[in-house]
């Protein structure tokens, strides 16, 4: 099966399924077009996932697609940005049909669901690489930055941590249990807080996606915004699948294991009562920004440590 023949059997019809009115022009010329609505920006993001690096080997195509677009779009949330469409990148060893066959088929069904059509792409032979590139639109000056926090503001994050982390002790599974089922889901399904992102703008004074790590991540907004944080461990928000399958180690996945793609940001105090009332999902004040920079964890004793990062991807650890 030859490039273009691929192209137009598995990826023109997931183009044709998840089109947007804000794409004039996508598969089949040397560039697409997209439309910017009047008094808005573009906003726009690349993520590139390696076989046994970002996902396991041999991991099944349909849930590579629906973890591969869900990761990029996250990237979005962040930002509060609107999705409007993506390019789609790939590196396959082989032409396989039932492989392109499930992965198109539920990439189809992710962008429908996070409103990403897709525009174009390319494909070429090579070791399982996928790079994803995703566009949206915000209101002029209303993206969210990682730069803007403000001693005195409220350090928020949505949902629940440290599930997709402890999720890796279970992925060659062959019955899950209910709980370890959970985890799983976590990790193979993310959800990007899509509505979310949007409902912060004109509140958050900084935002970013938890996908290295709430340590890791929040210390990059600290230290793009100049300030500093204490953070309380005994209020992070864990599932009772974490708690039961990790026990004690329940909090080191969620303060330094990655891939949870909830939202990590900062909030005038002005803010939290109504957005609490409106959030689409579950939120959790766990800490306060200081103006001293760095990151300070308060233990179940209320005993400061500095917090240590989560997962790099050039760290000592990572070679």
């Amino acid at each position: 099966m030859g490039e273009f023949e691929l192209i137009q059997r598995y990826f023109q019809p997931v183009a044709r399924d998840t089109a947007h009115p804000d794409v004039k022009l996508g598969i089949g010329d040397d560039c697409a077009i997209q439309r910017i609505p009047p008094g808005h920006e573009l906003v726009f993001s690349v993520d590139t996932l390696v076989e046994g690096v970002h996902f396991p080997s041999r991991y099944a195509p349909d849930r590579l697609a629906r973890r591969a677009l869900a990761v990029a779009a996250s990237d979005l949330a962040a930002m509060g940005a609107k999705p409007v469409c993506f390019t789609l990148a790939m590196t396959l060893p082989k032409a396989d049909a039932h492989w392109l066959e499930r992965f198109s088929s539920e990439l189809a069904q992710a962008g429908r669901e996070f409103g990403l059509a897709l525009a174009g792409g390319d494909t070429t032979r090579g070791p399982l690489t996928l790079t994803i590139q995703v566009h949206g639109t915000v209101p002029e000056g209303q993206a969210l930055l990682r730069s803007g926090a403000q001693p005195g503001d409220l350090v928020v994050v949505s949902g629940t941590l440290g599930d997709a982390a402890a999720a890796l002790d279970y992925l060659e599974t062959g019955a899950p249990s209910q709980y370890q089922q959970t985890l799983l889901d976590r990790y193979n399904r993310p959800q990007p807080r899509l509505a979310l992102g949007q409902l912060l703008r004109n509140r958050a004074s900084a935002a970013i996606d938890i996908s290295d790590g709430l340590l890791a991540d929040l210390g990059h907004l600290l230290q793009a915004s100049g300030c500093g944080a204490v953070i309380d461990a005994g209020r992070i928000p864990l599932s009772p699948a974490l708690r039961d399958l990790a026990g004690e180690e329940a909090i080191g996945h969620a303060l330094r294991g990655g891939d949870d793609y909830e939202l990590c940001f900062t909030l005038p105090a002005r803010f939290r009562d109504a957005l609490h009332r409106q959030s689409p999902i579950p939120l959790q004040v766990i800490g306060d920004v200081v103006a001293e920079p760095g990151l300070t964890l308060l233990n179940a004793d209320k005993h400061a440590t500095p917090g240590r990062s989560g997962y790099e991807h050039f760290g000592a650890d990572n070679d």
